[in-house]
This record gives C-alpha cells, sequence and structure tokens, in this order.
C-alpha cells in the first residue's frame, strides 16, 4: 500500500476501523470483477485503488442507525 495513498484517504475517512472496512468490501468488489473508479497510468494494487478511490471522493459509507440495525 502507498503511503501517499492512505494518508489521502485517512483525510477523508479518520477512523481506521471504518477505513480498513471499506477498502476491505472494495478490494472484493475489484477482485470479482468490478471496474475501478479511478483511472491510473501505472498498474494499482486492488488495495491502492479502493484508497485512491476515497480520497478522490468516489467512495463513501453511511453509518447505521440504531432503528435499522434493530429491524436486522
Amino acid at each position: 500500500m502507498r503511503d501517499d495513498y492512505l494518508n489521502a484517504a485517512r483525510k477523508i475517512i479518520d477512523d481506521p476501523n471504518i477505513l480498513i472496512n471499506i477498502v476491505s468490501c472494495r478490494v472484493k468488489q475489484l477482485r470479482r470483477g468490478s471496474r475501478a473508479l479511478v483511472e491510473s497510468l501505472e498498474k494499482l494494487s486492488l488495495e491502492d485503488t479502493a484508497l485512491r478511490e476515497i480520497a478522490e471522493g468516489k467512495i463513501s459509507y453511511q453509518l447505521a442507525t440504531i432503528e435499522e440495525l434493530a429491524r436486522r
């Protein structure tokens, strides 16, 4: 993982646990064939691609409310 992509993504999502979960979910999607939301001239790892997507605002998240969790 490149430090510059990680630092840029941490400015968007400051909670490391949430950041790890989002990157992990996105990497799984990319492995299953989803297209990257960012273009790069260099060959990036899937993790770096996910971090760039977060840093560039292509991926966001919303925490579930207590009511939403209770319905599950």
